[in-house]
C-alpha cells in the first residue's frame, strides 16, 4: 500500500478520498458563507478573474470539475449561452447537491454529474474548456486527474486551475498565523467545525507551488502553461493549452 498526505498527516491512499469527503460533508451547508469570511470576499474576485481569462464564447462546451456550489458553472452558463453546454461535477454528493439546488433556485438548469476527476466519465476531445477551482489540492493522484482533464479537452482546448498556492515570502508569517490560528476559530464559530478548516489550511501547504504545478501540467500533456499570481500568490490561476 502507498501513503499520501491528508493535510500534514500521512494516510493510506485508499483512505484519502473518504477523509476528504468527510471534510466537505461537514462544511457543505456553510461553504459559501465560510468562503466569504475566509477570503474577506476575495474569492469572488479570483473567480471573476478566472472567468475573464477563460473567455468562454457562445456555443462552447465547458466541464466544471469540483464545481461545488456552482459559482463558476453559473458564470460559464451565462457566457456560453443557449447554444453552449456547461457540465457541473463534483466527487462530493453534499457539495454537488448544494450547487445543484443553488443553480436551480436561480433558474439555471445544468447537467450535473457525481464523478471522480481521476476517472472522468466523458469521451476524449469533448470540451473546449475545463475548470477546477479550489479542488485539485484535495485529489489523491493529481497527475492522473490532470491527465484526465487533458484527455477530455479538444486539441487547443484550455484547462483553468484556480488554487491556493505559494504566497510571497514577506507575507508568509502573517499568512501562517491567519491560517492556523484564526481560520480554525472562524470555522468553529460559523460551521461548528474547526478541524475541517485546519485540514484545509494544511492541504494548502502540501499543494505543489506555482512552478511545480506548471511542470505537472506540462507532464500531463499541456503544451503551454501560463501562471497568473493573484493576491501576492495566495492564489494562482494556471492556464494550460492542450497540444
Amino acid at each position: 500500500m502507498s501513503n499520501t498526505h491528508f493535510g500534514f498527516k500521512s494516510v493510506d491512499e485508499s483512505q484519502k478520498a473518504g477523509r476528504v469527503r468527510g471534510v466537505f460533508d461537514s462544511v457543505a451547508s456553510r461553504y459559501d458563507v465560510m468562503n466569504d469570511l475566509m477570503s474577506m470576499g476575495l474569492h469572488r474576485a479570483w473567480k471573476a478573474y478566472t472567468i475573464a481569462v477563460a473567455n468562454a464564447r457562445p456555443g462552447d462546451s465547458v466541464l466544471d470539475i469540483a464545481g461545488g456550489t456552482g459559482d463558476l458553472a453559473a458564470a460559464f452558463h451565462k457566457a456560453v449561452g443557449a447554444t453552449g453546454t456547461v457540465v457541473h461535477t463534483d466527487i462530493n454528493e453534499a457539495m454537488l447537491r448544494q450547487g445543484r439546488d443553488r443553480l436551480t433556485d436561480t433558474g439555471v438548469l445544468l447537467p450535473t454529474a457525481l464523478c471522480d476527476a481521476e476517472t472522468l466519465p466523458f469521451a476524449a476531445d469533448s470540451f473546449d474548456l475545463v475548470s477546477v477551482a479550489f479542488g485539485l489540492r484535495n485529489m489523491t493522484h493529481k497527475d492522473r486527474a490532470l491527465a484526465e482533464m487533458n484527455r477530455v479537452l479538444r486539441p487547443g482546448g484550455r484547462l483553468l486551475v484556480l488554487e491556493f498556492s505559494k504566497v510571497a515570502q514577506p507575507l508568509e508569517k502573517v499568512y501562517d498565523w491567519y491560517s492556523f490560528k484564526v481560520l480554525p476559530k472562524i470555522g468553529q464559530w460559523v460551521a461548528g467545525d474547526a478541524d475541517s478548516y485546519r485540514y484545509l489550511a494544511e492541504s494548502i501547504r502540501m499543494h505543489p507551488d506555482q512552478e511545480a504545478l506548471k511542470a505537472m501540467m506540462k507532464a500531463a500533456g499541456f503544451g503551454h502553461v501560463d501562471v497568473h499570481n493573484l493576491s501576492a500568490g495566495i492564489v494562482a490561476l494556471h492556464v494550460g493549452i492542450k497540444c
